[in-house]
C-alpha cells in the first residue's frame, strides 16, 4: 500500500505536490492546510486523514479536524500530530509518528518507533526543499520511505 505524507501546505496545494501524490492509496496530512479547499483537494487524490495545525483555527472548526489521529493503515499503527512538542509518549502499538510544524524533513528512529516529518510542501526552512513523503507499507511493516523533492519534480 502506498501512502502519501504531507504537511505545512499553508494554502493552495502546489501542482508538484499533487503530482507527487498521484497514485497513492491513502494520504496522511499533519496540518497547517489553512483553507478547506486544500483538504478537499487532497481527498480527491486519495482518502485523507488530516490533523489540525496551529494555523488551522478556521479549518479545524469548519471541517471538525482533530488535533491528533491514530489510524492503522496497511496494518501499521500511526500517530499523527502537528507540533512535535505535542507528541508525548506514543502508545505501545504505534510504529510511526508523523508530525509537521518545523517545515524541516525528519526521518529518525527512536527505539522501535519511526518519527517522520515530511517537511513543508510550500514554505521550507533552514535550507531544506519543498517536500513530501511517499511510503510503502504492507502487512504491518514499513517497507520504504522516500522523501520527494517538490522543487525538482518535473
Amino acid at each position: 500500500m502506498k501512502i502519501g505524507v504531507i504537511s505545512d501546505i499553508h494554502g493552495a496545494l502546489p501542482d508538484n505536490a499533487r503530482k507527487a501524490l498521484e497514485g497513492v492509496d491513502q494520504i496522511l496530512c499533519a496540518g497547517d492546510v489553512e483553507i478547506p479547499q486544500t483538504v478537499w483537494e487532497l481527498d480527491a487524490i486519495a482518502p485523507t486523514i488530516t490533523v489540525a495545525g496551529n494555523c488551522d483555527g478556521y479549518v479545524r472548526q469548519a471541517l471538525r479536524l482533530p488535533y491528533t489521529a491514530s489510524p492503522r493503515v496497511g496494518g501499521v499503527r500511526f500517530y499523527m500530530v502537528h507540533r512535535p512538542e505535542d507528541i508525548g509518549t506514543p502508545a505501545d502499538d504505534v510504529q510511526v509518528v508523523i508530525h509537521g510544524h518545523t517545515h524541516i524533513p525528519r526521518d529518525e528512529m527512536r527505539g522501535n518507533v519511526r518519527y517522520l516529518n515530511p517537511g513543508s510542501a510550500r514554505m521550507p526552512r533552514r535550507g531544506s526543499d519543498r517536500s513530501c513523503i511517499i511510503m510503502e507499507v504492507e502487512n504491518g511493516k514499513v517497507l520504504d520511505v522516500q522523501f520527494v523533492n517538490l522543487d525538482t519534480l518535473g
